[in-house]
């Protein structure tokens, strides 16, 4: 039987556009390493420009877990990531590789490194989903985040209420597992699943603003409104999950006449950057025992971390 704790994992973590992807290339080539997606989008198929996901090009070589799994009206959550995951890392590890995963989905690596529980395949997880989903549509974002409030205002408190989806999440996770969103924060949760050497990259946050508002245009250049209208094209002009997030969304106005294209990159830009932003803080409050590293310093610096790590 495998002992999860001797198996060593590598996760580079940090906001959107910070490097994370190049990386974890360069260390899967110096540690004979193979990369395991931690974004909650990129296990979509057809999303592929709006979600930075890493080109065959770009992936030189490195065999890449957990990416074009779903089509993007499909269901993946944290339950499911955790399941695929852990299954990965397991794998990678008995072939004799390092896993290296990689993502800023904060709830998926937390739920992942301390097992955390959302509610499984035999339980009630999908029904009260679509339940709150129900209700969700419904009800006016203040009425609803209520709700989450009544039930854990501890929880309610560090959400805006406009953040409909993590309230949803929070809402699923009380009523799934019977226990506060809340009580699982970074000094109550349990041992590590895995012997993981947690690396977060960061830079100047006006640097990083100026590097994420550039991204986006890039992805503009590069043809993400093609993507997107073909989205659009295909469910109708439905919001279905895997357009719900940044870089899809915010087009859908442009295509219904009501915003020009100006509007509609600034629109990401601004969300991404808040993205980026919530990131940092769930890293610093969520995940303790990590290493922060300035993403413009290099390999060397998470090199000689990560074999430290190894040394133990």
């Amino acid at each position: 039987m495998v002992n999860y704790r001797e198996i060593p994992l590598i996760v580079i973590g940090g906001p959107t556009a910070v490097g994370k992807t190049a990386l974890s290339i360069q260390l899967a080539h110096r540690l004979n390493g193979e990369i395991i997606n931690g974004d909650s989008l990129q296990v979509y198929r057809t999303l592929d420009i709006g979600t930075g996901k890493a080109t065959m090009a770009e992936r030189e070589g490195i065999p890449h877990h957990l990416l074009d799994l779903f089509e993007p009206h499909e269901v993946f959550d944290a339950s499911q990531f955790k399941q695929l995951a852990t299954q990965a890392i397991i794998d990678i590890y008995q072939r004799g590789k390092l896993p290296i995963l990689v993502g800023g989905t904060g709830l998926y690596l937390e739920g992942l490194l301390y097992d955390l529980e959302f509610g499984g395949e035999n339980s009630q997880h999908q029904v009260v989903k679509a339940s709150l989903e129900q209700k969700a549509s419904t009800m006016d974002a203040l009425a609803f985040w209520q709700i989450l409030y009544q039930k854990d205002a501890a929880a309610a408190e560090k959400i805006p209420y406009q953040n409909q989806r993590r309230v949803l999440r929070a809402l699923e996770v009380i009523e799934t597992t019977g226990q506060l969103f809340s009580a699982q924060d970074r000094h109550q949760l349990q041992q590590r699943v895995f012997d993981a050497c947690i690396l977060i990259l960061d830079m100047p946050r006006d640097l990083l603003y100026e590097r994420i508002n550039r991204r986006v245009e890039m992805m503009v250049a590069d043809g993400l409104e093609q993507e997107v209208q073909q989205l659009y094209q295909r469910y109708q002009g439905k919001l279905v999950n895997g357009v719900k997030g940044i870089g899809y969304k915010e087009w859908w106005p442009y295509f219904e006449g009501v915003a020009t294209k100006a509007d509609v990159i600034a629109t990401i830009q601004q969300h991404s950057r808040r993205y980026a932003k919530r990131q940092l803080t769930w890293f610093r409050n969520r995940i303790s025992d990590t290493h922060w590293l300035d993403s413009q310093d290099g390999v060397d610096d998470a090199i000689k971390l990560v074999q430290q790590h190894l040394a133990k």
